[in-house]
């Protein structure tokens, strides 16, 4: 058994780019904050880059850090696998933090294999809850499983730092706090940590990013559309809603609607103050990727449909009436007001 003694302390990855802190870091705060103050230790916010925006670093203890970590040096500017590797695990090995977590992202589903190989730690990846087993302390690293037909939950009692990555969107960036202090930490690593055999040619952004993670509003329509031909009575219903149209693997595997409308395990994680489900079973699959929004509506004909069980509201009916009636109304409200 590895001794676990010694180590204390949440840690959550706060990527950058060009200098400036990204969206996921402040998501994960506020899974670390309430980890952090389970486990009554201090939260961290680890950076490394170059020349990080002070306000950026700023804002991390705004938004909940305790500390923020920053591991700076020219060759850190952009993301290569072996020196971000290195200084994460020199930073592990010389602080011992308890619990370290990352985002799903790119970075964070290569940079987190290869720091828990280095470290000797537990990884579970994907995530979509985090707590703290109360008897022990354990970080409860929660799932989808088996193609997304079960949940479950994983511990690493015997190694630490316990690691785990979180799907990006799953949960809403913590909130700014007025007045908040806490400690900031610029360090340069050994020069001999910063040596890479893979060097950064360019950068081809992904084109048919954003939109429906990024949208307030979601309206998804799942097997019981029955059709390509129905999908126009969702899209009237998102359009008047000002809403992203998403959709479950079903549909997409229909070719109803296209890869990057797919909401769940195997497509985009959503967090919108409003989802609307129409014809959508809720199968686990599915609600890895919707069950953090706000408020969620069901519309099924079905009244055992998983999708209730999460709903804030439900209605039990035929969506091919209730989609156009939702429309109408919305459209006349619209009107009387000028819009």
């Amino acid at each position: 058994m590895r001794e676990t003694q010694g180590y204390n302390g949440v840690w959550a990855l706060a990527e950058q780019a060009g200098g400036a802190v990204q969206r996921i870091g402040f998501e994960l705060l506020a899974r670390g904050r309430s980890l952090a103050d389970k486990r009554g230790a201090k939260l961290t916010a680890l950076v490394l880059g170059h020349q990080i925006d002070p306000a950026g670093v700023q804002e991390l203890i705004d938004r909940g850090a305790d500390a923020v970590l920053v591991i700076e040096a020219p060759q850190l500017e952009h993301f290569l696998p072996e020196p971000y590797t290195a200084c994460m695990d020199w930073a592990i090995r010389e602080h011992k933090p308890e619990i370290v977590i990352a985002g799903a992202t790119s970075t964070g589903r290569t940079l987190m294999p290869l720091v828990a190989i280095k470290t000797d730690a537990g990884l579970t990846a994907d995530c979509n809850l985090l707590d703290i087993e109360p008897e022990t302390g354990n970080l409860l690293q929660t799932r989808p499983a088996i193609g997304g037909n079960i949940l479950a939950t994983i511990k690493c009692p015997e190694h630490r730092p316990q690691m785990a990555t979180v799907r990006p969107h799953s949960t809403r960036p913590a909130e700014r706090q007025d007045g908040r202090t806490g400690e900031i930490h610029r360090v340069t690593p050994p020069a001999e940590l910063l040596t890479s055999r893979v060097r950064r040619v360019g950068f081809q952004p992904d084109e048919q990013s954003g939109g429906l993670q990024d949208a307030d509003t979601v309206v998804a329509v799942g097997r019981g559309v029955k059709k390509a031909d129905n999908i126009p009575l969702a899209s009237a219903l998102a359009e008047q809603l000002g809403a992203a149209l998403g959709a479950t693997r079903d549909v997409v595997d229909r070719g109803w609607l296209s890869y990057p409308h797919q909401i769940g395990l195997s497509g985009k994680t959503v967090t919108p103050r409003l989802y609307v489900g129409a014809g959508v079973s809720g199968s686990i699959q599915h609600l890895a990727g919707m069950q953090t929004a706000e408020t969620i509506v069901a519309i099924n004909t079905d009244p055992d449909a998983q999708l209730f069980r999460v709903a804030d509201f439900g209605i039990v009916g035929d969506l091919f009436e209730i989609l156009p009636l939702l429309t109408d109304r919305l459209r006349a409200r619209r009107e009387s007001r000028g819009e």
